[in-house]
């Protein structure tokens, strides 16, 4: 018997609640610092949900969406920091 139909409910519920704070924190956040942390640490428990859906599922479509996500995320995370350093996206 093996013990991953057990625990991937549980795994997917946590990421879940993860993901609501998150987007808590992205709204409610005190400051743009905050909010920037919040928008990444969002788009990672997304792919980390994704991923543990897509073993849950047992298919790859979730994968390749999870990789599309990581890499849309790192650009925006790039984009919003340099945003708010430099006042502009461009140099």
């Amino acid at each position: 018997m093996t013990v991953l139909p057990v625990i991937l409910p549980v795994v997917v519920g946590v990421l879940a609640f993860a993901l609501a704070l998150a987007a808590w924190r992205l709204f409610r956040g005190p400051s743009a610092p905050d909010r920037v942390l919040a928008l990444d640490t969002l788009y990672i428990t997304a792919l980390a949900l994704l991923v543990a859906l897509g073993i849950w599922f047992d298919t790859t479509l979730y994968f390749e969406v999870a990789l599309l996500i990581g890499l849309l995320g790192f650009v925006g995370t790039v984009v919003v920091a340099t945003y708010l350093l430099r006042g502009r996206i461009v140099p």
